[in-house]
Order: C-alpha cells, then structure tokens, then sequence
C-alpha cells in the first residue's frame, strides 16, 4: 500500500519539487511515499477551467491506483477534484491547500497566503470561506509569477521575500502559507528569512496522510 501524491499538473520539474519536499517524511510513513505526475493536465494550473478541466483525468488517474493505495494527496493547492475523489475512493483523501489551512490554524492565530498570480486570490477567497475561516485569514498577495515562472528560483525568492514580508508586517499574519506545489523549493529559507512559520501544503497534506495510515493501523 502507498501513499500517492499526484500533481495534477504535466510539469515534472513540479513533481520533482514535491518529491523533493516529502523526502525527509518517508522515514516516519508506515507506507511507501509514491509522487505522480497528472500528464493530461495543463503545464500549471492557474485558472478556474484548468482547475475544473482536471478532474475527470484525476479522478480516472486515481481510480488505477485504488487498490494500491493507503491514501491520496491531491498536489495543487486549488484541491481539484477533492470533494469527488472523497466521493469516488474508498481512501483517506487530502487536498494541500485545506491540510495546509488547517496546519496554520494550529500553529499561529492568522495566516497569510502567496498566491502565484492576482487571478488566483477569488478562488482562494471562495475557498477559506467555504472552509468557514475568513476570520483567520490574514491576507492573500500574489507574486505575479505563473507555475512555470517558479523554476527561476532566484527572481522567485526575491518575490517571496518581498510578499512575505507584507503578509507579515502589513496583514499581520504570524504563519505564511505557500500556495503553490511550484513553491516547494523555498520553504526553509523563506521562513529563516521572516522568522514566523511558513507552511509549504504538499508537507502539510502528506503528513497528515502519514497520520491516517498510522491511525488505521491502530484498529
């Protein structure tokens, strides 16, 4: 049985991020740790039709791998497909962006969110209300850089810094969220950087997929 992370963007070079973000957590899974890359999907997955585009592919994707599988992480922070995929899969299902959400509420009072680009902020703003937690949201700012813009990995810290900062002095969150699979790389720095956490959602979602496995060898 696995745990798989499946990006559901055809950008390998973004699945090698998340491969590389949940490295450190394959030694505390029960299960084999397994990244998947979605190759129907978009390059990046930066509107609402890319995101309401994925679905079916994701879902047929995820439907392979049922029997092999402890537990599916849907690796956008969008969580396409999510409520479906629960829907469909007999699995503990998890999308980055609520595990992501729900982590920060446990580390701090009001999270920021760096989004990738200025049209992505009213899909998370549907989102944190739907969850029910607008009041702990401190604020959500872009970087105004694209999925594949991320893979320049100097000019994109330099825009994190400068967000993140703002999310921190000007919006007053004490816990940063990255929202974006893209972002993986930068984690570490940018939190020694702003010195509040920074919350990187593949992690997030991958250890609490971790967390039910273990749960469910307990019964």
């Amino acid at each position: 049985m696995t745990i798989f992370v499946v990006n559901p963007n055809s950008s390998q070079h973004v699945t090698d991020g998340i491969d590389r973000a949940v490295e450190p957590m394959r030694g505390a899974s029960p299960v084999p740790i397994a990244t998947r890359t979605l190759v129907e999907g978009p390059p990046g997955i930066e509107t609402q039709a890319h995101v309401d585009g994925v679905v079916g592919p994701l879902l047929a994707h995820c439907a392979e791998l049922e029997e092999q599988a402890s537990a599916f992480v849907i690796a956008c922070f969008s969580d396409p497909g999510l409520a479906a995929l629960r829907e469909q899969s007999a699995r503990s299902i998890l999308g980055i962006a609520e595990a992501a959400i729900l982590t920060a509420m446990t580390l701090g009072q009001r999270f920021g969110i760096v989004s990738i680009l200025s049209k992505s902020v009213p899909r998370h703003m549907r989102y944190v209300g739907a969850m029910g937690v607008m009041d702990r949201l401190a604020g959500d700012l872009p970087l105004e850089l694209g999925v594949q813009e991320l893979a320049d990995e100097t000019r994109t810290f330099e825009r994190l810094k400068v967000v993140g900062a703002a999310l921190r002095d000007t919006a007053m969150a004490d816990v940063v969220i990255l929202g974006c699979a893209g972002m993986t790389p930068f984690r570490n720095d940018l939190e020694a950087h702003l010195g509040v956490p920074v919350i990187e959602p593949c992690q997030a979602a991958t250890a609490m997929a971790i967390g039910r496995v273990a749960l469910q060898q307990t019964r």
